[in-house]
C-alpha cells in the first residue's frame, strides 16, 4: 500500500497527515475538536482528511481515538474526553470519504508508531506507556498488537496499585495513573506548596508563580531540570511509582523493551533513573530472569499520527514478519 492518512484525535485538536510506507509525514493539516459534539467531531475529521485526499493519492485512513475501540476497529465504544458512546466512527468517515478507514485506540496507535518506525523498530516484544495527564499503554507481542477479546486490552493506567486510593476518572480508586502521571505530579506539588513547605515555596519561585493553584506539570519538570531540589524530589517520587508499576507489568508481558513517552518523559534521566531503580528493586525473581531495556520514545507528538496511518495498512489484526 502506498500513501495513507493518519489522524490523531485529541480533546482540543485533530492532527492529520499523509504518511508513506517508511513512516515519513508529508502534508499536514489540523482542525479544532468540537469535543461535545459527535457530529461536529466526525465532520472535522472528514474535513481534514478530505483536504489531504484532494492533493494526494491516498489508499486508506487510520484514526487514533482516545477511548475503547471495538475489536473490529470501527466503533468507539466509549471516550472519556469526547462525546463518543458506541459511535460507528469508522463507518461514518468511510462512507463520507469513500475510502477504507481503520479506527484504533490512540495509545495503541502511538505505540505502533514507535514499534514500526521509532524506538522499538528492532524488537518483537514491546511495552509502551505514555505518561501525560494520565497514563496510556499498549503491548506488542511477537509483532502483534495486543487488543484482547473485545478490543479494549492494555488500559495499563487503570491497573489498581493502591486499594481504596485516590479516586480516578474511570470511577475506580487507586489506579496507577493517579500516582505515576502528570496529574499526580501536579497534585503532590500543589500539596507541598499549600503545606507551607519552604522547599516548595522556593520551587514556586523558580516557576515564576506564587499561587500553588497555578502550578503545572511542565513547570515542575522544567524546575527539576534546572536543579530545584523540591521539583527533583517530586520527579523521583513519580519515577518510583512508575518503576514499581512497570515491574508488575513486566511479570505479565515479559517485554524485551519498555518505551516511555508522553509529556512527563521530557524530564528524561530525572524520571528514567528513579523508574529503573524502583523496577530493579521490586521485580519478582529479579536474579533469575532477563530484564527488559528502558528507553525514551523517539517520535514525540507524531507517534499517534504515524502509527494510525500505518495501522490503516492492516485491516486485519496486525502481524509483521519476524525481523
Amino acid at each position: 500500500m502506498g500513501l495513507t492518512i493518519g489522524i490523531d484525535v485529541g480533546g482540543t485538536k485533530i492532527a492529520a497527515g499523509v504518511v508513506d510506507e517508511h513512516g515519513k509525514i508529508g502534508a499536514r493539516t489540523h482542525r479544532n475538536t468540537p469535543a461535545d459534539s459527535v457530529d461536529g467531531t466526525a465532520t472535522a475529521i472528514c474535513d481534514a482528511a478530505a483536504e489531504l485526499i484532494a492533493g494526494h493519492e491516498v489508499e486508506a485512513v487510520g484514526i487514533g481515538a482516545a477511548g475503547f475501540v471495538s475489536s473490529d476497529r470501527s466503533t468507539v465504544l466509549f471516550a472519556p474526553n469526547l462525546a463518543w458512546r458506541d459511535e460507528p466512527l469508522g463507518l461514518r468517515v468511510s462512507e463520507t470519504l469513500k475510502i477504507p478507514v481503520v479506527v484504533e485506540n490512540d495509545a495503541n496507535a502511538a505505540a505502533w508508531g514507535e514499534f514500526a518506525f521509532g524506538a522499538a523498530k528492532d524488537v518483537e516484544h514491546m511495552l509502551c506507556i505514555t505518561v501525560g495527564t494520565g497514563i496510556g499503554g499498549a503491548v506488542v507481542s511477537e509483532g502483534e498488537m495486543l487488543r484482547g477479546a473485545h478490543g479494549v486490552a492494555a488500559e495499563l493506567g487503570h491497573m489498581r496499585v493502591v486499594p481504596g486510593g485516590h479516586r480516578c476518572g474511570c470511577g475506580s480508586r487507586g489506579c496507577w495513573e493517579q500516582y505515576a502521571s502528570g496529574r499526580a505530579l501536579v497534585r503532590e506539588g500543589r500539596a507541598q506548596a499549600e503545606s507551607g513547605s519552604i522547599a516548595a515555596a522556593q520551587m514556586l519561585g523558580v516557576c515564576g508563580i506564587t499561587d500553588p493553584a497555578e502550578l503545572t506539570g511542565p513547570m515542575i519538570t522544567e524546575a527539576a531540570m534546572a536543579g530545584d531540589p523540591c521539583a527533583v524530589e517530586l520527579l523521583e517520587d513519580l519515577g518510583r511509582w512508575l518503576g514499581e508499576g512497570l515491574a508488575s507489568l513486566a511479570t505479565m508481558f515479559d517485554p524485551s523493551l519498555i518505551v516511555i513517552g508522553g509529556g512527563v518523559s521530557a524530564a528524561k534521566d530525572l524520571l528514567m533513573k528513579s523508574a529503573e531503580v524502583a523496577f530493579e528493586k521490586v521485580l519478582p525473581a529479579k536474579s533469575n530472569r532477563p530484564h527488559p531495556t528502558f528507553t525514551l520514545a523517539q517520535l514525540g507528538n507524531d507517534a499517534g499520527l504515524i502509527g494510525a496511518a500505518d495501522l490503516a495498512r492492516h485491516p486485519a489484526p496486525v502481524q509483521v514478519p519476524a525481523r
